[in-house]
């Protein structure tokens, strides 16, 4: 059913398929050779992040799979606020090396960064992928203040696929399983974001994902709404592709149906992947609403 922007999701499912490629694709948004600049940019950028603000690299923050995570911060860290960012690449591409882009930027104002590894599909399914990374917070909910960081103040932002896993760890029903606080997290800046996986599981992604329904509706953060919902900014880019800008509006009315304090923001002159460069500079329109939103 469509909410209250006339936007319904699960609609999409039955689309066409050339229709869902435009609008679930964004490498058709920007030339091959732009698209290879901006993950190099990606990479320098976080590499040149490491020496002067990089605190712990490799921290374990799930056995089970091994996965690791780098904090990056001020030059002391005392009970510092956290913005976890969860890189995107369509769940089977780029890594934490990859992510950093924000660590100076945000250690200017007092704020730590951790940055994630997950496994990538298709070597990992989404259920794991998302479970890794719901134990990369409660690693540092547990861990956190023998880190330097407040374990009261870890917010979560991601792009694109990340988007859709910041949004996988503000959902209702595995807080409790997992010994955690339903309030764990204190805000999100989903960028990109993906927000129900109906038309994903209908187009090129689904060949690495190979979701089922059941998988669809239980990974898709707009059918699984907590009871207590943090602020959030659904960001996206310009020149965005017309599917991830109606699954950020879609969400952001989910949330605030719900009675959760939710924003858009559309950042001009950017497409899917230069977006993160904002991060990089304090005076942005995306990194004041970070900076302001967390209220280090």
């Amino acid at each position: 059913m469509p909410g209250m922007t006339g936007i319904d999701l699960a609609s999409e499912g039955g689309w066409p398929a050339d229709r869902l490629d435009a609008d679930y694709q964004p490498r058709g948004t920007i030339s091959e050779a732009r698209f290879a600049a901006e993950m190099a940019s990606y990479r320098s950028t976080s590499e040149a992040m490491r020496a002067p603000f990089g605190r712990h690299f490799d921290l374990v923050y799930d056995r089970q799979s091994g996965q690791t995570l780098d904090l990056f911060g001020p030059e002391v860290l005392r009970d510092c606020p956290v913005f976890v960012f969860i890189h995107g690449g369509y769940w089977r591409a780029l890594s934490k090396r990859d992510s950093a882009m924000m660590a100076g930027m945000l250690a200017g104002q007092g704020i730590a960064t951790a940055v994630l590894d997950y496994q990538l599909a298709p070597g990992a399914s989404l259920t794991e992928i998302t479970r890794q990374v719901r134990a990369a917070v409660g690693f540092l909910w547990r861990e956190g203040r023998g880190l330097g960081l407040d374990p009261q103040r870890i917010h979560v932002g991601g792009s694109s696929a990340g988007g859709h896993l910041a949004g996988a760890v503000l959902a209702g029903g595995w807080q409790a399983e997992a010994g955690l606080p339903e309030g764990v997290i204190a805000s999100a800046l989903p960028i990109s974001g993906l927000f129900d996986l109906t038309p994903i599981a209908a187009s090129a992604p689904q060949a690495w994902l190979s979701l089922s329904a059941d998988d669809v509706a239980a990974l898709s953060p707009i059918r699984n709404l907590p009871r207590r919902g943090a602020p959030i900014t659904l960001a996206w880019a310009e020149t965005d592709p017309a599917g991830f800008k109606r699954q950020s509006v879609a969400y952001a009315a989910a949330w605030a149906q719900a009675g959760f304090p939710a924003r858009c923001l559309e950042v001009p002159g950017r497409n899917h992947f230069d977006i993160l460069a904002e991060l990089g500079d304090a005076s942005t329109v995306l990194s004041r609403a970070l900076i302001a939103q967390i209220g280090a």
